[in-house]
């Protein structure tokens, strides 16, 4: 009898970053004080006027199949958030709503690839984007980036990735999971080497847009090149800067006959998303961002205590991010090193499985996110937890013996 599962699902990799979190759920279970720092998920509550939104959806009987684009009240904020934040003109023709941007940005890809074109994916970047091109029979092409020079992108590096074959390029600004944020100069740089190669299109992924900690303006990049604007999907939602993770609101603005596609697609798969979290939604955008402000100056207490914890570690160091809540952290110094059972830490894979079983502290490998060796940490958590997590795992680090020599003893 033949697998009932095809080729293409067995090589396919599980979300690192959920497979991470599940183990820390799993361990809990079991009775184990565990401590995750895999989540990206914000720990503050959903707004109070947003749940009531969709209490009095409910209430409404707002119950129905919903439209598959999304209602027009939503599409209708989401152009007024594009022109307002971003100084972007779409029509709601022009916007979809779906179950949050992972869904926007598979079926984006779903209806635009064909086997074998290439999407240029900067790294390291979201675990998802690869397995998402090669589920839809494209090619991830890396563009590496380097904690030397900050995980900036450079043009050059950028412009010798594209090809004929070349589809997308997908851009997160803010990134996960370093935490860099493209200036305008930067996306301006980008802008001008894609304005050469019209048959390439861009993905930009700004779902961290609201979670930066410089006074800066935030630029996207359809915002910074009117030629580009014809070619660029832009993806955001309402998960992480409105604390509605679990609500599934993702929403994209671009070419109208990408939108219709995916629209397509969409209708043959999930459908619409549920109309209650719609209307939750449309008070998001419409309502007061007051509460933002505090959540940010949290994540930024948390940012910096975590970066000097993490640098005044032995055999770990990070970058201070400028945006998003992770620390990608470098571990290179612990590479070759001998745990107490005497076995020997050869990738950050082997690391991260140390801090679980020595410090009961789970973390999401850098090889997941294309770079190695690291680790990402999240400090969307309560500070205490964040603290305790960073001093177990400099205790599980001074129980290794480090060769000198960064070679296995």
């Amino acid at each position: 009898m033949s697998a009932i599962v095809n080729m293409k699902l067995q090589s396919t990799q599980p979300s690192a970053s959920l497979e991470a979190a599940q183990l820390a759920r799993d361990m809990r279970a079991k009775g184990h004080k565990v401590i995750s720092l895999a989540t990206g998920e914000p720990d503050f509550p959903t707004p109070q006027p947003i749940k009531q939104a969709l209490i009095d959806a409910l209430q409404a009987n707002h119950t129905g199949y919903p439209p598959v684009q999304g209602i027009p009240a939503l599409r209708k904020a989401i152009c007024e958030k594009f022109k307002s934040d971003n100084d972007l003109d779409y029509d709601p023709a022009q916007v979809i709503v779906a179950n949050g941007v992972k869904q926007i940005i598979f079926n984006a890809l779903a209806v635009s690839l064909e086997p074998g074109e290439e999407v240029i994916i900067p790294t390291p970047g979201w675990v998802s984007y690869s397995e998402m091109v090669r589920l839809n029979d494209g090619v991830p092409v890396e563009l590496p980036t380097s904690y030397e020079e900050h995980f900036c992108i450079s043009p050059e590096a950028l412009e010798a990735k594209i090809t004929d074959k070349t589809r997308w390029l997908i851009l997160n600004n803010p990134s996960n999971p370093t935490g860099a944020v493209m200036t305008e100069k930067e996306l301006r740089a980008i802008a001008e080497v894609l304005e050469r190669h019209p048959h390439v299109y861009v993905l930009s992924d700004d779902i961290y847009e609201h979670i930066r900690y410089s006074d800066e303006d935030y630029f996207t990049i359809a915002q910074v090149s009117d030629a580009l604007y014809a070619r660029t999907l832009t993806a955001n939602g309402v998960s992480k800067s409105w604390c509605m993770t679990g609500w599934r609101i993702g929403f994209a603005a671009g070419p109208k006959a990408l939108i219709d596609a995916m629209r397509t697609y969409q209708g043959q798969s999930t459908g619409g998303v549920m109309h209650p979290a719609q209307y939750g939604a449309v008070e998001a955008l419409n309502g007061p961002r007051d509460f933002m402000a505090d959540n940010l100056a949290q994540f930024r207490r948390r940012r910096d205590l975590g970066a000097a914890l993490i640098n005044d570690t032995d055999g770990l160091s990070c970058h201070t991010p400028d945006g998003a809540f992770y620390l990608f952290v470098s571990c290179k110094d612990l590479m070759g090193a001998k745990t107490p059972s005497g076995a020997v830490i050869r990738s950050d894979g082997d690391l991260t499985r140390y801090f679980v079983e020595e410090a009961e502290v789970v973390c999401v490998p850098g090889a997941a996110f294309g770079m190695s060796p690291f680790f990402r940490i999240s400090f969307a958590c309560p500070i205490e937890d964040l603290e305790q997590a960073i001093l177990k795992l400099r205790a599980a680090i001074a129980k290794l013996e480090i060769s000198a020599s960064g070679e296995p003893q």
